[in-house]
This record gives structure tokens, sequence and C-alpha cells, in this order.
């Protein structure tokens, strides 16, 4: 936490800023996801790709995005309060959070940071599990529960779901009590999702995707989005998006680093959506001068 803490106190107003929080330890059947954020930033600065996002934003010459690293978790709930800490200072001073799990307890936190700053947050969740779970395990802050205990303290106004494909009847019964918009994957066709009407919270679960596109998750669901169907999904966004996370990203199961590669491409888009979305352009550099006639 003390580079987070030095680090702060310089950021320009609206920075969209980049945090790793390795955890997983409250992950159900396998550990992983803790290793996922210095792995998908490696992809993003390899090399293998540049840092232009497809709508033509070039991160790499763009000066209102900034990589904080990795917070320094304590265990166990020091470690969730660590994260709801960081996420509402960075919030309450106008800033913009890209989280990177991780495992999906994660989001729990990241939430509740935001909603001191945005009490009207929608949030829009792609996974191939709900994650309403009131708990698992005999754990209500499982990677399988996140979603009811935001809803529970009534942290959005609004959840849609998309990409859903292993909905039992637990957790229907969760998504009717707390009002939740399913699309699942059953009924999914392009251009189904909603607008929305109000501030937009991402949580991009990868195992939303079909396994034959990132196979580095946990837990392999078959019938899932394919990249492009998620990465038009971040494009057509028209809400102000102002918080995202991408989590369950496990390098145990990714031998080849496909599926990091996927989540630093979905990194860029997401960047490059805020920035879009909330009007944010780059800030001349000191001593610049606009040349005559321009």
């Amino acid at each position: 936490m003390d580079h987070f803490q030095e680090t702060l106190d310089t950021l320009s107003p609206g920075t969209i800023v980049v945090l790793g929080v390795p955890s997983d330890e409250n992950s159900s059947s396998m550990r992983g996801p803790a290793r996922a954020p210095a792995l998908i930033r490696h992809k993003l600065h390899s090399g293998e790709a540049n840092l232009s996002a497809e709508t033509g934003i070039d991160l790499e010459a763009h000066d209102r995005w900034l990589d904080l690293g990795d917070l320094d978790l304590a265990p166990g709930m020091a470690g969730l309060e660590q994260i709801e800490q960081a996420a509402r200072q960075l919030v309450a001073r106008g800033h913009y959070v890209v989280t990177l799990g991780g495992d999906h307890a994660v989001t729990y936190p990241l939430v509740r940071g935001y909603h001191h700053s945005y009490p009207d947050l929608n949030i829009l969740h792609l996974d191939a599990h709900p994650d309403l779970y009131d708990e698992l395990d005999g754990n209500r802050y499982s990677h399988a529960c996140p979603f009811a205990r935001i809803m529970e303290e009534k942290l959005a106004t609004r959840l849609v779901q998309v990409g859903i494909r292993t909905m039992n009847p637990h957790q229907r019964q969760q998504a009717e009590r707390f009002q939740v918009e399913v699309i699942d994957m059953l009924h999914w066709q392009p251009g189904l999702l909603p607008a929305f009407d109000g501030p937009v919270y991402l949580s991009l679960d990868l195992d939303v995707l079909d396994p034959a596109f990132a196979p580095g998750v946990s837990h392999h669901e078959p019938g899932g989005l394919s990249t492009r169907e998620v990465i038009r999904l971040i494009q057509g966004l028209e809400a102000p998006l102002v918080g995202a996370d991408i989590v369950e990203y496990n390098p145990e199961r990714d031998p080849v680093g496909m599926t990091a590669m996927t989540a630093a491409k979905l990194l860029k888009e997401i960047i490059a959506c805020m920035i879009r979305a909330n009007h944010l352009r780059p800030e001349p550099l000191a001593g610049d001068q606009p040349e005559a006639g321009r």
C-alpha cells in the first residue's frame, strides 16, 4: 500500500487507474488468479501487440491512464477492507478504476468503495455464473457470492447479467429476490443488451468466454460468448463507464498465455471505452504550443 499512498496525491483529476488485486483465497476449487495481474500486464507491454484500441485510441500516447501496480494485500477480511478503501479513495478524488483480479470475490469490496461516490450505480456483469449464492461451503465472501452481497446491501440500483449458463434453482430464486436482469446464453442474441440511464460498472469474468477462446480459467463452461462478442459489448456501451474489473484469469490453466493476451486486449478496449464515455482527452505536454494556423 505504500506505493499506492505515495502515488495517490500525484494523480491528475479524472485519471483512469489500473490496479492489481492479487487475491484468490476465496476461490472455491483451485488457486491461481492471484498471479493474474502481473501476467496480464506482461502481455499488455510484451510487444506482441501495440497499445492501440480498435476505436483508434492509442493508449501509448494517452496520458489520462496510469498503472498503479498491485495492492499489497493482507489475508482475510483485512485484505477485502484494503480493496474497498483503495477504490473509495480513488473514486472520491474523481478517478476511474480498472481492477485486475484476482478471483470474483474482489468485486464486492470494489463496488462498496464505489458506492460512496456512485449511489445510483448500474452493474453490467459478464459471466458464465451468476455468483448469487448466499454462501458457498460456509463462506459468504466466496467468489460465488459477490453479487448476493452487493444486492442485499443495495450497492447497485440495477444488475444486468449476460452470458449466464449455470443458473441453478437457488441462484434463480436469488435473481428473482434481487430483481436481477439475466440474459442467459440460451436466449442471447447480439443487440439484446438494454440501455443504461446512469453510470455503469463493468465486471468481466473471463469465463463468460467460451473455453475455446479463454481456456485459462478455473471453471470451464462450454457454450459461452466469443471474444468478438465481448469486445462489441464493451464498445457498444453508451452510458458513462466509471469502473471495471477483469477477474478469474487462472494462469495455472493457460500454458501458452492465450487467455492472458485476451485479458490484455479486453483491458485496452475497456480503458478506451472509459476515455470515450467520460470525454477524457490527453493533456498537452508542458511547453507544447499550438502551431500557427492550426
